[in-house]
């Protein structure tokens, strides 16, 4: 099922959507509006049905994409939603990646894919396609991940990632 609510951030809407059978399959959202969304929703379709994960997008009315929004802007944390995922379609390396980083990296904190793969003994590299394909966003704090020089890549925009990290209040690598 899928569930698409819209909330405000500042003057700033988010739509939220949330694909879910007993817990969280995935999520997205848009800055940009419905249209935007519709395309976020479908590449989230697609790259979950490359592993396996089966989705149904009838419409139904869930909380979850309102838990999303709080753990968003800070009611519940991070580490409290993990207990919402299915973890369906990723591997045991994505799966102690997403959880190491949800754990450790608290709201308006930063780590560079260097420092979590030291952690997680593994590559920056290995460190950056997993986030790249996190199909948790915003539970899954992957827009705390930054390069060593710079804010680093978000899928599916910069500038979205910069303003998750302005609104939990790091100013490091926003400026």
């Amino acid at each position: 099922m899928i569930s698409i609510k819209s909330f405000q951030i500042g003057e700033k809407e988010i739509i939220i959507a949330t694909l879910f059978d007993k817990k969280i399959q995935g999520i997205t959202f848009s800055f940009d509006g419905e249209q935007f969304l519709q395309e976020r929703i479908n590449a989230l379709v697609g790259y979950l049905a490359t592993r396996g994960v089966k989705v149904n997008l009838e419409e139904r009315d869930s909380q979850l994409s309102a838990l999303v929004y709080k753990i968003l802007i800070g009611e519940i944390r991070n580490e409290d939603g993990l207990e919402y995922l299915s973890f369906e379609g990723t591997t045991p390396f994505e799966k102690k990646v997403y959880e190491t980083l949800t754990k450790k990296v608290k709201r308006g904190e930063v780590i560079t894919y260097g420092e979590l793969a030291k952690m997680l003994r593994s590559s920056p590299r290995a460190i950056g396609g997993a986030m790249k394909r996190n199909p948790y966003p915003i539970i899954v704090p992957c827009h705390r991940v930054v390069a060593s020089n710079n804010i680093g890549n978000y899928t599916p925009k910069r500038e979205y990632k910069r303003f998750l990290l302005e609104i939990e209040g790091v100013k490091t690598w926003t400026s």
